[in-house]
């Protein structure tokens, strides 16, 4: 809002839409329409949980997310930014009607900041369905997107990447149709993803054998090994960790060699002790062989 306050927001041409636009005024226009139907039927529940979902999961986890790169940008392309506003203050005051019954102050008092020239957010015409804003395509692959980016947020934090090292990522789909329209998506979504760069093609080739790959629907996603991994840092990490295994490995043998020590019982800390010193052998060989045959 503070970004409206500082620019004149205009109706931008519908050919300035970018599928990220199109997606969510189609997932808003949906909305409405179902919201409606739920109301009609006296299913409030349905429709306030429908309104929240919405708000939530759609506009404030991605929608805002992807328009942030137009907004920021704004001094190289105005255009673009200004669509991104109206799309975002567009979106926001039709959910804010559709949350309004259920939330009559709390909406008003946004709405008043989000829309001055109206007089009220009681007096404003209620959402309706759209013809033209019934985008079913872009909604298709914007599902696909969004299972793209949580594969790749999901193997990140299983690695342990921080999110400030970039990765190329690799995204191969046989579907001419959904390869297109992903890179439609390109510019938006980059951040999401944390790439440096998206590349959409439809078959492997270039990608490296030891990439990891995510499956999604209708297309596989590679991120390569060493975008993901600093190899020298990595065999640091295993060196140092095999040296304290080394280590606990000759003090627990210590303890073993200790005559008083050897004669506990059977069912002692003796028996216990063997048992850990076994294990901590385990992870010292997993470490000093399956590791680094990994990192090469």
């Amino acid at each position: 809002m503070m970004n409206m306050d500082e620019n004149i927001i205009d109706e931008p041409s519908h050919d300035l839409f970018t599928p990220a636009d199109r997606w969510i005024l189609s997932k808003c226009n949906t909305l409405a329409k179902d919201v409606t139907e739920n109301m009609d039927k006296f299913e409030l529940g349905i429709a306030v949980q429908k309104v929240y979902d919405f708000i939530w999961d759609e506009f404030c986890d991605w929608y805002v997310e992807m328009a942030k790169f137009r907004i920021y940008h704004k001094e190289e392309a105005p255009e673009a930014a200004n669509c991104a506003l109206w799309v975002l203050k567009t979106v926001l005051a039709q959910g804010l009607k559709l949350l309004h019954p259920f939330m009559p102050f709390i909406t008003e008092e946004i709405y008043g900041a989000l829309v001055p020239e109206e007089e009220s957010l009681m007096m404003s015409e209620w959402p309706k369905y759209k013809e033209e804003w019934n985008f079913a395509q872009d909604e298709f692959v914007m599902e696909r997107v969004k299972a793209v980016t949580r594969g790749i947020r999901n193997i990140r934090a299983e690695m342990d990447v921080p999110n400030n090292r970039k990765t190329n990522v690799f995204i191969v789909s046989e579907k001419e149709e959904l390869t297109k329209a992903i890179e439609g998506f390109k510019q938006s979504v980059m951040p999401l993803m944390l790439a440096s760069d998206i590349i959409v093609q439809s078959t492997k080739e270039g990608i490296e054998d030891n990439a990891v790959s995510i499956v999604v629907p209708d297309a596989v996603v590679y991120l390569p090994l060493e975008d993901l991994v600093d190899f020298e840092q990595e065999k640091e990490r295993l060196t140092k960790e095999e040296e304290r295994l080394n280590k606990e490995i000759k003090r627990a043998k210590g303890m073993l060699a200790n005559e008083k020590f050897g004669k506990q019982g059977s069912g002692g800390k003796g028996s216990g002790r063997e048992g850990q010193t076994r294990e901590i052998r385990a992870d010292a060989r997993t470490s000093k062989g399956e590791r680094m045959v990994g990192l090469g």
